[in-house]
């Protein structure tokens, strides 16, 4: 095995006072609701809000005076890109960043403002990698890669070292993976200090390239997917053949499983998490049996979303829970007859967010008029006793599904 858990012991050494100890907390609320005694490491608290700044440090103190000199690229979606230019500045070290062309601007812009050039290309990380190998060669920068490196996969490491050290009961942990090298580091220190845990990683089903790379099958990826943070098409291969070894599953989750965890971490933990770092709870919701009664770790790996999409996500979720509903009634196009709607819908306590009537784009016949109403509600039960309602006043309602 290329990263031993003694290089994960110095890579704490050396990182400790620069890198935070997140806190890894219970979650009663969650753990009520998945029926596993789930514990929480925030690393989406770190400075840059991920917990790429581990192996970004760890690799940029192991570089020498020369080296540093010359500066250093990587290539990243965002949050190892971070890591790398905050701790590159701190230290001195020019440093450039390939981007993929549609990583999230927050991303981006934090990124130059911790004064590294960015250079945006490629539509996934492979493209923006193929980019970096070729200015790094170019223009004699010391390449960083995200994940293919002792080093990053040892830093990396170090998050099992404070979750076990602060929760030595835990039995499993669960670990988003992109090209694989946070749960390599992981499930190489938590195997090493206690070989009887169990390690599972999570990926997103549009992009379960360790998934296939571990049961030999070529793999099918989507267009795109909100967890860009691991949407990797090819695995590290410094990885591979340590989650071969030490890790016993890999959950692919859907995108309505991720939004509903990063809903749910928002809401009820009151942290925000980007796709990626919501994985490992998509995967503990997914799959409840599998946790059921087992003291669960969960890697928030990181917050950097953009608030356009949380917005977008946080609507979808009402929809889904039933606190967003979007009705249609058809009504008589007579003075009046609106009032009477909104009057009853006032006396069944939904508000109503939106109104549309609409007259003439509409089947149905002259002096009718069909009225969309988006409605702020309780829940599902709650929807189905306001049209029930409405239905016995009269009223022609139902209501249009939102996404699934």
């Amino acid at each position: 095995m290329s990263v031993t858990l003694q290089q994960i012991r110095e890579a704490a050494a050396a990182i400790r006072g620069s890198v935070m100890d997140t806190p890894c907390l219970n979650s009663r609320t969650l753990s009520d609701i998945t029926g596993a005694e789930v514990y929480l490491k925030f690393e989406n608290l770190q400075f840059t809000a991920s917990f790429k700044e581990r192996g970004a440090l760890n690799k940029l103190l192991s570089l020498d005076a020369g080296q540093r000199n010359q500066g250093v690229i990587a290539a990243s979606a965002g949050n190892h890109a971070q890591g790398i230019a905050h701790h590159a500045r701190r230290l001195g070290i020019p440093a450039v960043i390939v981007m993929p062309r549609h990583t999230p601007n927050v991303k981006v812009e934090n990124t130059r403002a911790f004064g590294a050039e960015i250079v945006l290309e490629g539509e996934h990380f492979d493209g923006a990698m193929d980019c970096a190998v070729a200015l790094a060669a170019q223009r004699g920068l010391q390449l960083v890669h995200a994940y293919d490196d002792e080093k990053i996969i040892a830093g990396q490491g170090t998050i099992a070292l404070e979750m076990l050290a602060a929760q030595p009961d835990l039995e499993v942990l669960v670990v988003p993976v992109g090209g694989g090298g946070l749960i390599a580091g992981v499930a190489i220190a938590a195997k090493g200090i206690k070989p009887q845990i169990e390690v599972m990683g999570v990926e997103a089903a549009r992009f379960p390239s360790m998934s296939c790379a571990m049961k030999g099958v070529k793999p099918e990826f989507g267009i795109s997917t909100i967890a860009e943070g691991i949407a990797v098409k090819e695995p590290g291969k410094l990885a591979v053949p340590v989650v071969r070894q030490l890790v016993s599953d890999i959950v692919l989750v859907d995108e309505g499983d991720l939004e509903q965890a990063i809903v749910m971490l928002l809401e009820i933990e009151k942290t925000v998490a980007e796709g990626a770092g919501a994985a490992a709870l998509a995967a503990v919701l997914k799959r409840r049996a599998r946790f059921l009664g087992k003291k669960v770790g969960l890697v928030l790996s990181g917050g950097n979303i953009d608030p356009l999409m949380l917005s977008s996500i946080i609507e979808r979720g009402m929809v889904r829970s039933g606190r967003l509903a979007r009705l249609h009634v058809e009504l008589r196009d007579l003075p009046g007859a609106l009032a009477k709607v909104t009057a009853r819908l006032a006396e069944l306590n939904a508000n109503i967010e939106e109104v549309y009537h609409q007259r003439a784009f509409t089947h149905l016949p002259v002096q009718t008029a069909e009225v969309e109403f988006v409605l702020q509600t309780r829940n599902h039960d709650h929807v189905a006793e306001i049209i029930a309602a409405l239905q016995a006043d009269g009223f022609s309602a139902r209501q249009h599904n939102g996404p699934d």
